[in-house]
């Protein structure tokens, strides 16, 4: 009878880690995405107009991304957003987002007062997996947010 060779100690510490770390729970390091979409509500008050979006860090009290696009006339979603990895655990965040509208005055491309740029805030908390957002257009709801595009 032939009795195999044992493992070198060196060896076996190097398989007793392979083996630890195969049986290890894997945590990603890369945040969790949003998704934030407008329904079709939008699309006949703000069709092809501009519209400006930043996820706003609560606690740090600044933009961590931003993006912009333009309002679909006639599609659903009206507007689509993503900002992969974006969202940490535990963190609180706000959805600032504001339409190029200038009813009634204003200047194309900056940020107006609410009356003449629709503007909203929508808060994101309880982060632990990836948060789509969907909102409907809601005038009665705005909040100022222009700081946020400064």
């Amino acid at each position: 009878m032939t009795r195999a060779n044992p493992l070198s100690k060196e060896a076996a510490c190097q398989l007793a880690v392979v083996l630890l770390l195969a049986a290890a729970p894997t945590f990603a390091s890369d945040g969790h995405d949003l998704t934030f979409v407008g329904d079709g509500t939008f699309n006949l008050p703000h069709g092809e107009q501009a519209i400006h979006v930043a996820l706003y860090d609560v606690a740090a009290g600044e933009v961590v991304a931003t993006d912009s696009g333009s309002v679909s006339p006639d599609q659903e979603p009206a507007f689509s957003f993503t900002f992969s990895g974006a969202l940490e655990e535990g963190n609180l965040y706000d959805v600032h987002y504001w339409i190029d509208s200038n009813f009634g005055g204003g200047s194309e491309g900056s940020c107006d007062p609410v009356n003449v740029d629709h503007q909203w805030r929508v808060a994101l908390t309880d982060i632990s997996e990836p948060v789509s957002l969907e909102v409907s257009h809601d005038p009665d709801e705005q909040a100022p947010v222009c700081t946020s595009f400064e």
